[in-house]
């Protein structure tokens, strides 16, 4: 069920070619309460909420700017979750086509998606125990090896600069 870590290094050399200035958003989920998703056509992003309706607060209310939304490479995804329906597992809530290492996007790139504009943050995104289970231990290990970490391939962190709508299909572009 899991694939393979000599199917995930196959995979990398798609993962690299990812558009690097303008991709598309490829799916958006709501994680509106632990273990939920919700997929959405669109979403508002606002900036106090980040994804209006998603979970990302603490339960006490307080909350990190930094680690309001959370993006994923919508090719790394694909090749780790093996089944689009099985995406959303991964707790992310922007997948995207679009080259999001470090190289290409770095801390306090902005990106405009939809009528939203939003800023990769420095908070490190790394697979935990739900991602391990989810998707196995050789993709746990892929995201966080070296070269994933390179590629940022278990995704990044962003805040909510201009608020808007964002849909599905959506360009997602550097500015």
């Amino acid at each position: 069920m899991h694939a393979t870590a000599a199917e995930l290094e196959a995979g990398l050399h798609e993962i690299r070619s990812s558009p690097a200035s303008e991709g598309t958003v490829e799916l958006i989920v709501r994680r509106p309460a632990e273990g939920e998703r919700e997929v959405l056509e669109e979403a508002a992003l606002d900036l106090d909420e980040g994804l209006v309706g998603d979970r990302w607060r603490a339960e006490d209310g307080s909350a990190h700017p930094g680690t309001q939304l959370t993006l994923m490479n919508a090719r790394v995804i694909a090749l780790v979750a093996r089944d689009r329906e099985r995406w959303p597992l991964a707790g992310d809530q922007l997948y995207v086509d679009l080259d999001l290492s470090p190289d290409n996007l770095p801390v306090g790139t902005r990106l405009a998606l939809g009528s939203a504009v939003i800023e990769v943050t420095d908070d490190l995104h790394t697979g935990c125990a739900k991602f391990n289970l989810r998707f196995g231990s050789d993709a746990i290990r892929f995201v966080n090896s070296p070269a994933g970490r390179a590629l940022r391939l278990r995704g990044m962190y962003a805040r909510v600069i201009e608020p808007g709508r964002v849909g599905s299909g959506d360009t997602i572009r550097k500015l």
